[in-house]
């Protein structure tokens, strides 16, 4: 049985998706997660397709590099897939990269030239990009022969309008890539495909991927238009540790008067703002939830109000809203965040139903409501394998 095995890694967790491609289509048959990769105990999850657990490991990485921890995961995972799996053919991995930058905006096999492009965005993208591509060199250790096929989370947006891309600087640094790229790509891409799946991939579209990394993307006849992330992912709506959209004099404040260097400033626009931040608590929304700190619902509060004004602009761009959808760990299950942004949204003709939004349906507006409004899941890792298929002509 030939299959796809899509890689899709962070700082301290890896998630992959086994997928074979049959008549019918696409068919997954593991998910499988590694998390708390920088601890002593890493914790692997086997799920089937429907996300059903079938097992579950404590793996020792005490005493392991902290460089050598990804491939470990990896390892672990492809041991357990040849153990369970007998029939298994691989015959690609496809990769989850953050940032492709001006020159990748469709999937692309991965050779070494392509990969030292993509570390040179690693500045772009240090959350993330570091990882996606020492996962990219453990696959080309671990399994050479096998091609590596990179999909980029900024792809979906490369066709953004230029007025939407640009920052009011000297025209010399935008052409030498200083714009926006937007981000979690993969995902939008997802959700237009179900949304086509619905018949209603056309409608004016509001996409909110809200979770600890959160964004936003306006969507026109199947396209992204705009989106809240900019040249980084620090950009837009205030996230788990990222601070979202920022004056720059605030950081120039921080140079002068604070003498914060690079680094330290780096450190906090990425790991010390956002909810935790706000809050001073916790980048875990439901720990938020649960606290009865005041600075915690401050922190959900800012969250749902910056929500509901991107969704002003967004509209702007689109000139009109038909149809807003939640994504993502918390736009799927939190139905508080959901009510605190609809609440001031009423002004676009939108009308929540309560009922629907507590149960999580898949369809929460109300009767009489000129916006539809949709709870969809995403997948990033089902993208990742359709566009590795496409690139191998098996779909």
């Amino acid at each position: 049985m030939d299959t796809i095995l899509t890689v899709n890694g962070g700082s301290s967790s890896l998630k992959c998706g086994l997928y074979s491609f049959r008549d019918d289509g696409l068919h997954c048959h593991y998910h499988l997660k590694l998390g708390n990769l920088l601890g002593d105990t890493a914790r692997f999850d086997i799920m089937d397709e429907a996300d059903a657990p079938l097992e579950h490991l404590d793996l020792p990485f005490a005493g392991l590099d902290p460089e050598r921890r990804h491939q470990a995961a990896l390892e672990h995972i492809l041991g357990w897939l040849q153990e369970h799996q007998s029939d298994l053919n691989l015959i690609a991995t496809g990769h989850r990269i953050v940032h492709g930058g001006d020159r990748f905006g469709a999937p692309v096999q991965l050779g070494d030239e392509e990969l030292e492009q993509l570390r040179r965005y690693i500045p772009l993208a240090p959350l993330h990009q570091p990882y996606n591509l020492r996962l990219v060199e453990a696959c080309a250790r671990l399994a050479p022969e096998i091609p590596r096929i990179a999909c980029f989370d900024t792809m979906f947006h490369s066709q953004q309008p230029r007025l939407e891309k640009m920052y009011a600087i000297p025209r010399e640094l935008t052409d030498a890539g200083v714009h926006k790229y937007g981000f979690h790509g993969l995902s939008y891409d997802y959700i237009q495909s179900q949304l086509e799946s619905l018949g209603a991939g056309r409608l004016k579209t509001v996409v909110c991927h809200l979770g600890a990394g959160a964004s936003m993307c306006a969507i026109r006849d199947g396209r992204s238009i705009a989106s809240s992330m900019g040249f980084t992912a620090l950009d837009g709506l205030p996230m788990g540790t990222r601070c979202g959209n920022l004056d720059p004099g605030v950081l120039l404040y921080l140079m002068q008067e604070k003498k914060m260097d690079a680094d330290a400033i780096q450190t906090l626009l990425y790991k010390q703002s956002g909810w935790l931040g706000v809050s001073d608590i916790s980048s875990d929304m439901i720990t938020l939830h649960q606290s009865d700190a005041p600075a915690a619902d401050e922190a959900i509060e800012l969250f749902a109000y910056r929500i509901a004004l991107e969704i002003g602009r967004l509209t702007a761009a689109l000139g009109g809203l038909e149809q807003l959808v939640f994504t993502g760990g918390v736009g799927e299950n939190d139905s508080d965040v959901r009510a605190r942004v609809l609440a001031r949204c009423d002004w676009l003709g939108l009308a929540m139903d309560a009922s629907a939004n507590r149960d999580n349906r898949s369809e929460i507006h109300a009767q009489g409501s000129q916006v539809v409004v949709r709870v969809i899941p995403t997948n990033e890792e089902a993208m990742i394998a359709r566009h590795a298929a496409r690139l191998l002509g098996l779909s």
